[in-house]
């Protein structure tokens, strides 16, 4: 189905997230920290990185989904927020940093799906938009 890294200090959170994405048909690979989550970005070149903001190391997520985001190599994968700072600032911030989603901590099984969606399938979600849009000449 595709590749999806989760970067995240949190060892119950990734092994929630990995069973979750795997029963689906996902294979996932993780990073404890930004430093790892950006070696890892361009190592394994994944369709998606699901990114904590704190976390121990040189880097946080912010940090790390901006130098993700900005690079040659890594540019084109999508990078969704996943973190309990739930406030328009954080959400602004991460998109500033180039985020493509922001998913606040706890979530529900179908709220982690819906984003993973939306990245992940980019034109069917634009192709049901435009299938219900009418126009009248």
């Amino acid at each position: 189905m595709g590749c999806i890294l989760i970067v995240d200090d949190s060892k119950t959170e990734i092994k929630f997230i990995t069973k979750i994405l795997e029963n689906i048909g996902y294979e996932v690979d993780y990073a404890l920290n930004g430093e790892e989550g950006v070696q890892k970005a361009k190592a394994l070149q994944p369709d998606l990185v699901l990114m904590d903001v704190i976390m121990p190391g040189k880097i946080n997520g912010y940090q790390a989904t901006r130098q993700i985001t900005s690079s040659p190599d890594t540019q084109s994968i999508p990078v969704v927020i996943v973190s309990g700072l739930k406030t328009e600032h954080e959400r602004a911030w991460g998109k500033m940093m180039g985020a493509k989603g922001y998913l606040g901590k706890p979530f529900k099984k179908n709220e982690l799906l819906e984003v993973i969606k939306k990245q992940l399938n980019p034109l069917k979600n634009l192709n049901n938009i435009q299938s219900t849009t009418i126009f009248k000449i």
